[in-house]
């Protein structure tokens, strides 16, 4: 009895510590603010949410050697990694307020909507796979490249070829690479990109949305940071709508799609790249996700612990907001109710219906609903989270991946660094290749 109060306590105070480091580092960063700085013909903006990813970073790796009590352990880097999905869902249902609104306007824009998703899907393929195998890697390279690896891909990589396999090694450092550096990569290429000028800001937004909540609030965070408050507002619509479609179609379109064609792929270019590319590394991680789920305190959140994450997570967000924008806290309070109560019945009717269809598309779907043109009070409900910046929710969602990052960081170093750059390459190939195919369509 004495031991599990003393396992109860020890968790309960790594809970308190990750909301306590994450609040500072939400403080910090949006106290920093936006810093930009040229890069030849564009530039390269550091905005909180990319401040919050490195501080928290920092703090997880570095904390070991602070006093005990200040310490970001492993209980606290696994909570951060928990947290990650009740948060992402606050984002998903303002994203989908947003999309109510616009609706009849996203609905408009018809094939470039549709065709973009090729780009996503093949993209990241197209533009990783050679890099992999010219740097050595084998059959890691299929997992690694034929998509941006969220949990839709490993469960895939694993029901087909098991994850101690090479392809369930690949596809297990994508995972990792996008959760620990994803975000913060895709934010400086999609504001690096953004600032030639280049690409329509409606095609860049629809690129931003790869499948990855947090990987498409850092993207369209900083195309919309370039862009005229209206166009803003739009950078945020359509890269909710783009991630909305590669969430929900994505496990079908990567499973008959995007995995037989790279499988096809790699046996066609490796006998002619391989041979002339680095010598053959294949990084040794077997066993990794078994022992990482073992290790895992916080194996399931329950739901106090969700209603817990979404209030002080938006009660981060409009303290965060009001440093950052000038927003008093008092004018946006009203938005912020309704994100949460729009976000809890999504994850009611997910509940009662046995989890049949993902909590994404309750979530998304509830938010739409509430602000469609004609359902009643919409207009309202516009309105009030109107009040809410998308970009002030995502600086807390970031501080908890970066705060989850120190686990990751053995893992990491088994796999060397061909991995990560084939990672990169393919989370960069899924936005690019978005954009060129919405870019086409657009003009």
């Amino acid at each position: 009895m004495g031991v599990q109060l003393l396992e109860r306590e020890s968790l309960l105070a790594s809970k308190v510590r990750l909301f306590g480091f994450a609040f500072i580092i939400v403080l910090v960063a949006e106290t920093i603010g936006t810093i930009s700085f040229q890069v030849g013909p564009g530039k390269i903006l550091l905005m909180p949410l990319v401040w919050a990813v490195a501080l928290g970073g920092v703090v997880s790796i570095f904390s070991r050697y602070a006093p005990a009590p200040l310490r970001a352990g492993a209980s606290t880097q696994w909570y951060g990694a928990g947290l990650l999905q009740p948060a992402l869902m606050l984002l998903i249902t303002k994203l989908g307020l947003l999309v109510g609104a616009s609706l009849p306007s996203v609905l408009a824009m018809g094939w470039p909507l549709v065709f973009q998703e090729f780009g996503h899907f093949f993209g990241t393929m197209i533009f990783g796979l050679p890099v992999a195998l010219l740097l050595g890697i084998k059959r890691e390279a299929i997992g690694a490249t034929f998509s941006v690896g969220r949990e839709p891909s490993l469960a895939i990589i694993a029901e087909r070829f098991g994850l101690a396999s090479a392809e369930g090694r690949g596809v297990l450092a994508e995972y990792l690479t996008g959760t620990v550096f994803g975000a913060v990569f895709i934010g400086l290429l999609a504001g690096f990109i953004a600032s030639l000028n280049i690409f329509d800001p409606i095609a860049l937004a629809m690129g931003a949305g790869v499948g990855s909540g947090s990987m498409m609030a850092a993207a369209s965070g900083a195309i919309a940071a370039q862009q005229s408050p209206e166009v803003a507002k739009q950078v945020a619509v359509f890269a909710g709508a783009a991630n909305l479609l590669t969430t929900t179609i994505g496990t079908y379109f990567t499973m008959f799609l995007s995995l037989p064609f790279t499988i096809w792929a790699y046996r066609v270019l490796e006998p002619v790249l391989g041979r002339i590319g680095m010598r053959p590394r294949v990084a040794v991680v077997e066993g990794a996700e078994g022992r990482a789920e073992a290790a895992n305190p916080h194996k399931a959140l329950g739901v106090p612990e969700w209603i817990l994450a979404w209030v002080v997570t938006g009660a981060m967000a409009l303290v965060g907001q009001w440093l950052g924008l000038k927003t008093p806290i008092a004018d946006a309070v009203p938005g912020m109710a309704v994100i949460l109560a729009s976000t809890m019945v999504g994850f009611a009717l997910y509940r009662l219906v046995w989890s049949k269809m993902p909590l994404v598309c309750w979530v998304s779907l509830v938010a739409m609903l509430a602000t469609y043109p004609g359902v009643p009070f919409a207009a309202e409900a516009a309105a009030l989270t109107a009040k809410v910046n998308v970009l002030a929710l995502i600086t807390p969602i970031l501080a908890y991946a970066g705060l989850s990052v120190a686990k990751d960081v053995p893992a990491f170093r088994r796999l060397g660094w061909p991995i990560i750059v084939t990672s990169l390459m393919a989370n960069a190939g899924t936005f690019l290749g978005a954009t060129l195919i919405a870019q086409f369509f657009r003009h």
